[in-house]
């Protein structure tokens, strides 16, 4: 027979944890929703504009729980150029190549090309990493998951056309989120720092590259609508500031494999959020194809089995258990 500790309350009286589902949908919401932000903002600002507000406005939130929490930013040189690296790969370059990307397709289609991240991320870790190994699970799921992509480009149609080059344009962000996986996995794992700290330092260097690139390679808009402005500060406050909460709090309370999950919703917010609110228009080879592709991401990925304490190394949400947690904090998903 066993007693309860000295002093602890009975189970009975303890109170139960607060519950994941509102915040794991919630982060399914703020992440899908990141395709429709783009389309707005994309109306008035360039590419490399839309990249450089939601950097500076996700930064913000960020550096204020940091300072609230006492933490500290890295000091070692080395790890500032590998961060400024991880910035480049999983900031920088993909959000701005979505931005191009909302010129030429549909926002719902952004996010169905999105959902390769996983398959890519998968492919560059097994080429870049020692400790990664093929399976025919992942082999196979890697061989649904691009059918899955040739499907969604409706190969049988031929390439041409501004919607190839815009999913071609959203793709290329998506295999800078795959190569940034294995790059952070390997040089900016065990700094000793916490997962809010790499996440800010990150986001601090990468706002630090387009405050000085974009004024270089483009002009001042003519006009910025409320709406626009709000479109920005939506992509950096929520899809960066609010979801890195709402990611860790569904970490804490059901685990990795759980918070891994939310990848596969995303496409599915960002299809309805394009058609419902923006009145966009899809084929039927598009959500089909999307479909597939998540269905080989999940193959081929491999979700963690066991329960993950947020802040652990390795315990990557969204789906990417390979890339360190702080690089996925870092990059709002799309």
């Amino acid at each position: 027979m066993t007693t309860a500790a000295a002093g602890a309350p009975p189970a009975a009286d303890r109170p139960a944890p607060p519950a994941w589902q509102p915040r794991f949908l919630l982060l399914a919401l703020v992440w899908g929703l990141s395709f429709l932000f783009i389309d707005i903002a994309a109306e008035v600002l360039a590419p490399l504009q839309v990249a450089f507000g939601r950097m500076a406005t996700g930064l913000l939130p960020l550096a204020v729980i940091l300072l609230l929490r006492r933490g500290r930013l890295p000091r070692s040189p080395r790890v500032w150029l590998h961060l400024t690296v991880a910035a480049l790969l999983l900031n920088v370059v993909p959000f701005t190549l979505f931005g191009h990307a909302a010129t030429a397709i549909p926002s719902a289609l952004s996010g169905i090309c999105n959902a390769a991240t996983p398959l890519f991320a998968v492919v560059f870790s097994l080429l870049l990493l020692r400790d990664e190994r093929p399976t025919r699970m992942r082999v196979a799921g890697l061989a649904t998951g691009f059918a899955g992509v040739l499907v969604v480009f409706g190969v049988w149609r031929g390439f041409a056309g501004a919607d190839t080059a815009g999913m071609l344009l959203a793709v290329g962000a998506t295999v800078c989120y795959g190569i940034g996986t294995p790059y952070v996995r390997r040089h900016l794992t065990g700094t000793g720092h916490t997962t809010l700290e790499m996440a800010t330092a990150q986001l601090l260097a990468g706002t630090a590259v387009l405050a000085v690139v974009t004024p270089l390679f483009t002009d001042a808009p003519a006009r910025l609508p409320w709406e626009v402005l709000a479109a920005v500060t939506a992509l950096g406050a929520l899809g960066t500031g609010l979801a890195y909460v709402l990611q860790y709090a569904v970490i804490a309370a059901a685990g990795a494999t759980v918070a891994a999950t939310v990848t596969y919703v995303i496409p599915v917010v960002a299809i309805a959020a394009g058609v419902l609110l923006l009145g966009e228009s899809l084929t039927w080879n598009e959500p089909v194809g999307a479909a597939v592709v998540v269905v080989g991401a999940a193959l081929s990925h491999g979700l963690p089995r066991r329960r993950t304490a947020p802040g652990a190394a390795g315990a990557a949400p969204a789906g990417q258990s390979s890339r360190s947690a702080s690089s996925a904090a870092a990059r709002s998903s799309g």
